[in-house]
C-alpha cells in the first residue's frame, strides 16, 4: 500500500509539473490572424511607433515632414525591424476606396527614409472608420506599397514578443449611437456586442495562451490619458480586465495627439501614447488617477527596443530631442525543480517552470 501510495504521488506530481508547463503548447487563437516575423540574430528587436498621422503633408507640413526625415535617421540609428502606426492612418474620413490617392500622399511619399522601409503594422482610428474601411484593409493597397499591413485585430510574434493589435473604435459606444454628421463604415462589425463580444474572447484566449515575455497590446484609443479625449470608459470597463488578468506589460495607443507615458496603479501595465504623428498642440490637460510619469503635447514619436529580459522605451519630438525614457527588466525566476522518487524502479523526474516572470521599472 505504501508502495501504491507513492506511485499516486508521484504521478500527481508529474501531472502537476505537466499543468504548469502546458500552456507552453497550446496555440494561438484561430479566429486572430497570427504573424510571424524572427528578432535579430541576438535576440533584440527594434522598432517606432507613430499614430494620428496621415493628412498628405499638409497642416503643420514641415513638421510632417521633418518628422519622417527624423524617424529615418533614429530608425536607422537603432537598425529598427518594423514600425507599428496607431491609426488614424488618413484624415479626416479614413480612404474613399483603393484607388484614393490619399495612399500614396499620405503614407508612401512621405515616409520615404531608407529605414522605413520596412513592414508597418496598423491598426484602424476613428477617422479610418469614417472612410471606405474595407479598402484600408484590402491587400490590393500592398501592391501600391508592399510596407502596408493592416487589419482590425491580428497578433504579430517576434519570439520575444507578442504583440496583440486590437480594433478599438467599435467599443466606443457614442460612435454608434450619436454620431453627428460622421458616418462610421459598420460592415463586418454590426451588431456591436456581438463583435465586441467574440473579439474579447479570442483576445483572452490568445493572451492566455502566449509565452512570450512581453507582452504589448496596441489600440488605437487611450485606455488612459490627461489629453484631449481622456480615458475611454468602454475599454476601461471591457478590456482592461483581460489585459490585467493576462500579465500584459504595455498598452500603446494613439488618438490623443500628444506624447505621454502613464504607470497603472494597480497593475505592471504602462499606458503608452504616441499620437503626435502630425497636427497637435491641443492645449488641453486633465490630471489621470494613475501615475504620469510624462505628457508632451505636441509632435514626435516613441522608440521600443526589446531583448528577452529588458524593454527601453524613448520618446522624440520632431527636431530629434529625447524627451523621456524609460526601461524595464525581466527576471527569471530560479528554476523549480521536482524530484519524483518511491516507486519500485526510483523514477527520477526533472521539471523546469520557466514561465514565470517579473517585469520592473528601472527608470
Amino acid at each position: 500500500m505504501a508502495g501504491v501510495a507513492l506511485e499516486t504521488t508521484a504521478l500527481s506530481l508529474v501531472l502537476l509539473a505537466a499543468a504548469m508547463v502546458m500552456p507552453a503548447l497550446l496555440p494561438c487563437s484561430a479566429e486572430l490572424p497570427l504573424f510571424e516575423r524572427p528578432a535579430k540574430a541576438d535576440g533584440s528587436l527594434s522598432l517606432l511607433v507613430v499614430g494620428d498621422w496621415g493628412r498628405k503633408g499638409q497642416f503643420n507640413q514641415s513638421q510632417v515632414a521633418a518628422q519622417a526625415n527624423l524617424m529615418g535617421k533614429i530608425g536607422e540609428e537603432m537598425d529598427i525591424d518594423l514600425v507599428i502606426s496607431t491609426g488614424d492612418n488618413f484624415y479626416d474620413n479614413g480612404l474613399k476606396d483603393v484607388r484614393d490617392k490619399a495612399f500614396e500622399e499620405s503614407f508612401t511619399n512621405v515616409y520615404t527614409a531608407k529605414s522605413l522601409q520596412k513592414q508597418w503594422y496598423s491598426v484602424l482610428g476613428n477617422h479610418d472608420y469614417r472612410g471606405d474601411v474595407l479598402a484600408e484593409l484590402s491587400p490590393l493597397l500592398q501592391k501600391i506599397d508592399s510596407r502596408w499591413l493592416c487589419l482590425r485585430s491580428f497578433i504579430l510574434n517576434a519570439e520575444i514578443v507578442d504583440f496583440f493589435f486590437v480594433d478599438t473604435t467599435p467599443f466606443v459606444e457614442s460612435y454608434w449611437t450619436n454620431p453627428e454628421n460622421d458616418h462610421y463604415d459598420w460592415r463586418d462589425v454590426a451588431p456591436r456586442e456581438t463583435y465586441i463580444s467574440d473579439l474579447l474572447k479570442d483576445l483572452d484566449a490568445a493572451l492566455e495562451a502566449s509565452t512570450a515575455p512581453w507582452k504589448i497590446v496596441v489600440g488605437h484609443h487611450t485606455m488612459r490619458s490627461a489629453s484631449h479625449h481622456g480615458d475611454t470608459a468602454e475599454l476601461l470597463s471591457l478590456l482592461l480586465p483581460i489585459l490585467k488578468a493576462n500579465g500584459v506589460d504595455l498598452y500603446i495607443n494613439g488618438h490623443d495627439h500628444c506624447l505621454q507615458h502613464i504607470s497603472s496603479n494597480d497593475s505592471k501595465i504602462q499606458y503608452l501614447t504616441s499620437g503626435g504623428g502630425s497636427m497637435a498642440w491641443r492645449g488641453v490637460f486633465t490630471p489621470t488617477s494613475d501615475k504620469l510619469r510624462f505628457f508632451y503635447d505636441g509632435q514626435g514619436f516613441m522608440s521600443l527596443q526589446l531583448t528577452r529580459t529588458a524593454a527601453d522605451i524613448v520618446f522624440y519630438d520632431v527636431f530629434g530631442h529625447v524627451l523621456h525614457e524609460w526601461s524595464a527588466s525581466k527576471h527569471l525566476h530560479p528554476a523549480v525543480l521536482i524530484e519524483v522518487s518511491g516507486t519500485r524502479d526510483e523514477v527520477l523526474g526533472w521539471i523546469w517552470a520557466v514561465r514565470a516572470f517579473e517585469c520592473e521599472p528601472t527608470r
